[in-house]
């Protein structure tokens, strides 16, 4: 019988760079994604049958949820936010960063309070889980698409819930970090079907992603 295709949907952009290139250093290449005028959707690596695909990164976990790719890669903060049943089974490692709660420094004081507050954010799931679950606050949550740091500038928002990388954005625009919610990395999902159906092949697949960062940790120290 012939071997199925594994379906593989990564984040667009850095972390599919960064996956394709791990991917790379276990033996898996695909040069078709190399092309960078190619128009076509579905990239296959014919000898080791998996085929892989570029989707936005709120859109992966929706497509390993509904078995449209067996295993997905992209960001903690998407995993959290689209709260979809899957399996999380591996932290690449890279793209780090953390989710926090930002804002001007007189903010601080209504964190210290369980009284309203008002948070704008890409993130509305994760805001109010941290502030109901966590703070045991009641957030009026405000979401926003882009420049969430204009929000307490301009007074929509008492602070807002966002990534962090370096910080050196909020900090020219007169705001800081006020408490870190998670640490942020590329994670490794897994279609629950997938995961009976084909398990050795995704178990050894994940294995060798595991042991390859882990040798590069051992190299790098």
């Amino acid at each position: 019988m012939e071997k199925e295709y594994l379906t593989v949907a990564l984040a667009k952009g850095r972390l599919a760079r960064q996956s394709m290139e791990l991917f790379q250093t276990i033996g898996i290449d695909c040069k078709e994604m190399q092309d960078k005028n190619t128009r076509k959707l579905i990239f296959s690596n014919e000898e080791k049958k998996m085929r892989f695909f570029l989707a936005k990164s709120p859109d992966v976990p929706t497509y390993v949820e509904y078995g449209a790719a067996d295993i997905g890669i992209v960001g903690e903060d998407t995993i959290l936010e689209e709260a979809r049943n899957i399996y999380e089974v591996l932290d690449l490692g890279f793209g780090r960063c953390r989710m926090c709660v930002c804002g001007p420094a007189e903010a601080k004081e209504l964190l210290l309070h369980q009284r309203q507050i008002r948070v704008a954010s890409k993130y509305p799931k994760i805001a109010k889980d941290y502030f109901y679950n966590v703070k045991h606050q009641t957030p009026e949550i405000i979401k926003l698409n882009g420049s969430i740091e204009l929000a307490p500038i301009v007074g929509l928002s008492d602070v807002i819930v966002d990534i962090v990388e370096t910080g050196s954005t909020l900090k020219e625009n007169g705001l800081s970090v006020l408490e870190e919610i998670v640490p942020l990395s590329a994670r490794v999902v897994v279609n629950q079907v997938s995961m009976k159906m084909q398990n050795e092949r995704i178990t050894n697949l994940i294995r060798s992603l595991a042991e390859q960062i882990a040798d590069e940790k051992i190299q790098e120290n």
